[in-house]
């Protein structure tokens, strides 16, 4: 019996499943607040633990690959099927610059210190990793949705100048 074939099948059922992950997370963030960003995707994919993503924010980590919990090659994979999704949907590539958190200020600004993302920092991989993707028509509609929020919540708070307005009643038995 050839077993090659069958772990080959098998191969293919867990990067179906990957990419049905990959293409889940990137819907559902775009959803939610109207762009997809990679970091996010591996954290919301269970090979990123959140807390070791914090770690890397703040500077404990050298790069953010050395704490994912799947070895490069399948990140390469994961990255390319952010990339296929996003081209498929027709978001936006958008650069986003990522630096430490948590950096006390001196001499009245922070200091900018920049993460890395790879282990090899190749430009080309960075640049992939801090490339989020953004869906033009949800964010509008975000917008539109948040402005329509604080429109109503303005609404709530201007007070109703009628309810402390003197009330003239005529009285019948009065004659007036």
């Amino acid at each position: 019996m050839n077993t090659a074939g069958v772990i080959h099948v098998e191969d293919k059922v867990k990067e179906s499943e990957l990419i049905g992950k990959v293409h889940s997370a990137v819907y559902h963030q775009c959803k939610q607040r109207g762009y997809a960003a990679p970091a996010d995707v591996l954290v919301d994919i269970g090979v990123l633990p959140k807390q070791k993503y914090e770690d890397w924010r703040f500077g404990k980590v050298r790069y953010l690959e050395a704490v994912c919990t799947c070895n490069l090659k399948k990140l390469s994979f994961i990255m390319k099927q952010i990339r296929s999704y996003a081209k498929k949907s027709n978001l936006k590539p958008s650069f986003c610059y990522y630096k430490r958190w948590g950096v006390k200020k001196r001499h009245g600004h922070k200091p900018v210190i920049p993460l890395r993302f790879s282990k090899s920092g190749n430009p080309e991989i960075e640049k992939a990793y801090a490339t989020h993707y953004v869906d033009l028509g949800r964010t509008e509609q975000l917008k539109k949705e948040k402005m329509g929020k604080a429109a109503a919540a303005n609404q709530a708070e201007i007070p109703d100048e009628t309810q402390d307005m003197p009330v003239n009643i005529s009285d019948s038995r009065s004659g007036a």
